[in-house]
């Protein structure tokens, strides 16, 4: 039985408040409050992000896997630079952002390295030339003329390795979600991997049903797996990757087969304002 998540309450720092303990002794200052967010402290960030990786472990002990199969990715949409970096100290390296326009103005300003962007959500073609060069995998492809567009784009800015992506599959159906459709996603993969030299599939991605309850949830996660399996079997690939499960159902998705969960609120905590 999966747990109940618990996520730490966030704090309104004034404009003057600040708190230690970040690498190199950083100070961290709330400049959140701009954006009409609340900040957590870095103590309370880490207790997130302990209790996802300890809910991680017991989902993947449940399933019969290690903690170290299934990758944790930190949904940064709207977060401030602030909390990313807090993020790091917490021992988060990858990151999912939804918007290219977003990426790029922290990309402005970030100055880490080792921070791995992968690029969650819906991609528009003509954002997708700044995308490859804003991300380190798009996992987000819902379409041959996306894949093809990226591949064309790499070809001429001659690529010396493979650019990963993954299908996004709309497995639950509804009309708000984007993604390729169930019965066309194992095509699509085939496509890409010959027709697309430059693009390496490495998996699939979706996004749990908003209404059904726990059934509903268990069966798009399923058809996933099953739809990641086939298309292992018929292409002769690797076990592809497998991106599902967010911060209310993350646990659900492990027992699923999910390799890796993109968490937000869990780590962040909820957004206001």
């Amino acid at each position: 039985m999966t747990g109940i998540l618990r996520v730490k309450g966030v704090s309104n720092y004034g404009d003057n408040k600040k708190t230690s303990g970040g690498r190199g002794g950083r100070l961290y200052t709330s400049q959140n409050q701009k954006r009409g967010g609340n900040l957590l402290t870095l103590p309370e960030m880490k207790d997130n992000t302990a209790s996802v990786r300890e809910r991680i472990e017991s989902a993947a002990k449940r399933s019969g896997r290690a903690a170290g199969d299934i990758s944790l990715v930190a949904v940064s949409k709207f977060q401030p630079l602030e909390a990313l970096y807090m993020a790091l100290d917490c021992g988060i390296t990858v990151f999912g952002e939804n918007r290219v326009q977003e990426r790029e103005t922290k990309a402005a300003e970030w100055t880490e390295r080792g921070a791995k962007w992968r690029m969650i959500g819906h991609l528009q073609r003509n954002k997708a030339r700044k995308a490859l060069e804003l991300f380190d995998a798009i996992d987000s492809v819902d379409s041959f003329d996306l894949a093809l567009y990226l591949d064309r784009v790499l070809i001429e800015k001659e690529s010396p390795e493979p650019y990963p992506v993954m299908i996004e599959v709309n497995t639950s159906g509804e009309e708000s979600k984007n993604g390729a459709a169930p019965d066309s996603a194992i095509s699509l993969a085939e496509k890409i991997m010959s027709e697309c030299p430059r693009l390496k599939f490495s998996g699939m991605m979706t996004i749990g049903p908003l209404v059904g309850g726990v059934s509903e949830t268990r069966r798009s996660f399923a058809l996933l797996r099953t739809l990641a399996e086939e298309t292992c079997a018929k292409l002769g690939t690797d076990s592809p990757r497998l991106s599902m499960g967010m911060s209310g159902d993350f646990e659900l998705a492990i027992e699923e087969g999910s390799t890796m969960v993109r968490v937000g609120t869990g780590i962040f905590g909820a957004r206001q304002g």
